[in-house]
């Protein structure tokens, strides 16, 4: 455990949150409503899990903003000169990844705007007879790209491929489902042949990474505690 004026650079404990911090040695959940301090137990636990030895702590937080603040509270608790924690989003992480085990260190991510611009284009080509007659009255409008985006967005948080959709499409006779796993297929398709990733694909592809043994053994070595921030906001795919 540090002693007091290391940690004097964050702000105290309260009895709960000390307590918490006492009995941990296995996977914890700690509850609270925002400005109850989660933050603040997080950023404690780092500092006491990067004074041990043995693979350091990996903290996750929800955008690069919070990481960058956190990451300074930390390293001045501290002290310069000093372990530099590892403070990061759960993209980052896995963009890291990736490059370092998948070979491709020319990787370009897709923004928001940039990969609705490619589902607009996408649905513009493919025509109206790839979808359901009902929806085809829709298939110009940014509103509708955006669902798209959206939709399999969400299909890769779940560990969905394109001919799961269409599977399930075709179980629950839903044929929109069964048009959007064919438009997913093309999709992915053309994000290949550019050498570029969404961030869901992103994530997607990482999981899939580290189901290699010798991948997944030497990203463990490399991590002792993982502390996450804001775990709410992850999706399934990021847990």
């Amino acid at each position: 455990m540090l002693d007091a004026p290391t940690l004097a650079a964050l702000p105290r404990l309260t009895r709960e949150q000390a307590a918490v911090l006492e009995s941990w040695t296995a996977p914890t959940l700690v509850l609270g409503l925002p400005g109850t301090g989660k933050t603040t137990l997080v950023a404690h636990a780092a500092v006491i899990r990067g004074g041990e030895s043995g693979a350091e702590p990996l903290v996750l937080t929800s955008s690069r903003t919070a990481a960058s603040d956190l990451r300074n509270r930390i390293t001045a608790a501290r002290g310069d000169g000093s372990w530099q924690p590892v403070v990061t989003t759960v993209h980052a992480l896995c963009r890291g990844w990736w490059q370092r085990f998948a070979g491709r260190p020319d990787l370009r991510l897709l923004a928001a705007p940039e990969q609705e611009y490619r589902v607009r284009e996408l649905l513009r080509g493919a025509g109206p007879s790839a979808w359901p007659a009902a929806l085809r009255p829709a298939l110009a409008t940014r509103g509708f790209a955006s669902q798209v985006r959206g939709a399999i967005a969400r299909a890769r948080q779940l560990g969905l491929d394109p001919e799961d959709l269409a599977q399930y499409g075709a179980a629950a006779d839903r044929p929109e489902w069964t048009a959007l796993g064919g438009f997913f297929a093309e999709y992915l398709d053309v994000l290949d042949a550019e050498g570029v990733l969404d961030y869901a694909e992103l994530v997607h592809r990482v999981r899939l990474l580290l189901a290699d043994p010798s991948i997944a053994a030497a990203v463990t070595a490399e991590i002792g505690a993982v502390l996450v921030d804001d775990y709410p906001e992850l999706d399934p795919a990021q847990i």
